[in-house]
């Protein structure tokens, strides 16, 4: 089972998922890693669960459009947005503040 870290408001929070798992799913169901992940539509739309990926981005699929779309270059420094990433592999991220692409 994958091993996701979550770095939320200075501090790092740790839990085992089921394989092929959507974190922002899960925590809508007040699983792990509620309530450590910020989130709103789950259908990236909206942003809210962008999240800088700070280990296991190469087991991660290439950017979908919705994250091209809504993060623009931020791809670039490592962020993606969770809703859109079923976890497969251990994966380490943070999230933080991302301006909206217009």
């Amino acid at each position: 089972m994958p091993t996701v870290v979550i770095h939320s408001k200075g501090e790092a929070y740790s839990g085992e998922v089921k394989e092929d798992t959507n974190l922002v799913v899960r925590a809508g169901i007040k699983q792990f890693p509620y309530p450590h992940l910020a989130y709103k539509c789950g259908m990236g739309k909206c942003g809210t669960c962008a999240s800088r990926i700070l280990a296991g981005a190469e087991h991660l699929p290439p950017p979908n459009w919705k994250e091209k779309k809504q993060l623009g270059d931020k791809i670039d420094e490592g962020f993606r947005l969770v809703c859109q990433l079923w976890i497969k592999h251990d994966i380490e991220l943070r999230q933080e503040k991302v301006t909206e692409q217009s």
